[in-house]
């Protein structure tokens, strides 16, 4: 186990309240792991008695949701921590971690955590306020990533003038209604011109209680049909709003995967760079050995 210079551990904010023999005595209980960019360090779901602390480097904390799709909760500084609840519970992980760079962490277990916790009581008060940062960062995450519903910003009618005017413009809108006052007006007309015998006619021609019905349902349908398109109006408004948050989503999400892309090709050039120096390194040993273990051979002379 590596020994850590517990002057290391009076920068980091859990530790800054504990006195030089503390943080000597916790430097003695601690291991100390270094992972390289793009490591992975936790994966969701496995069993984990051991919470870790940023030295050194970055860590992002990260999980799949249902689709699939890589959600970044947090990006960690030197100084916070993480693994801290399944320290606490006894639960599988969370969420993944992964060094965005090259990391050294500080890994706590239980035993550590309680001796800390007894020495300095304020330390669970940092940790609190860590789980609570981490619980408003993971709020703002899902309120900015769930789209609005439509149906739920515009609520439904609530009155009955709401009411009457989607079931009448659903009811005029309907071909059957077409149907239906086709053959009234003609039953009427029929009616009121005595082409059936024995049919007393109450409207005679040229109609002029059909014409005020007519228009009488012709203006409150077109109150009715404006109401309508009025709520619908505001429903478009809401529906325009919410595909432009999913267009500028996605498009965060199409730069974000590029990003990604550029990082994994750069560390990919600088781990074959290591590797090459690395060969070449071993070549030369390699080639350095054999010269100084090859026997010189004098040359034969003619006698």
């Amino acid at each position: 186990m590596p020994v850590i210079d517990f002057e290391i551990l009076r920068h980091i904010p859990l530790f800054s309240l504990l006195d030089d023999q503390e943080l000597a005595a916790l430097a003695q209980q601690l291991d100390q792991k270094t992972f390289l960019a793009g490591q992975l360090i936790i994966s969701a779901g496995e069993t984990g008695d051991t919470m870790f602390i940023v030295q050194s480097g970055k860590v992002e904390l990260f999980l799949q949701d249902s689709i699939d799709e890589h959600v970044t909760l947090s990006i960690l500084d030197p100084g916070e921590l993480f693994g801290e609840l399944s320290l606490l519970d006894k639960s599988p992980r969370s969420a993944n971690a992964l060094a965005v760079e090259n990391t050294t962490l500080l890994i706590v277990d239980g035993h550590d955590l309680e001796m800390l916790v007894r020495s300095h009581p304020h330390a669970a008060l940092d940790m609190m306020s860590m789980l609570g940062k981490r619980v408003r960062d993971a709020n703002l995450l899902v309120r900015d990533r769930v789209a609005r519903n439509v149906n739920e910003v515009v609520p439904p009618s609530v009155n009955f003038g709401e009411k009457l005017s989607d079931f009448l413009t659903s009811l005029a809108g309907d071909i059957r209604f077409v149907y239906f006052s086709v053959a009234w007006f003609a039953v009427w007309i029929i009616w009121n011109t005595r082409i059936i015998p024995g049919l007393e006619p109450f409207d005679p021609f040229p109609f002029g209680l059909l014409t005020m019905v007519v228009s009488l349902e012709a203006i409150f349908l077109s109150l009715f049909v404006l109401i309508s398109q009025n709520r619908q109006s505001a429903r478009d408004k809401v529906r325009n709003d919410v595909e432009y948050e999913v267009n500028l989503k996605a498009e965060i999400e199409i730069r974000g995967l590029m990003k990604q892309i550029e990082t994994m090709q750069q560390l990919m050039l600088q781990h074959l760079a290591v590797m090459n120096n690395f060969n070449v390194d071993q070549q030369d040993k390699l080639a350095a050995h054999s010269e100084s273990s090859t026997p010189v051979v004098p040359p034969l002379t003619r006698q």
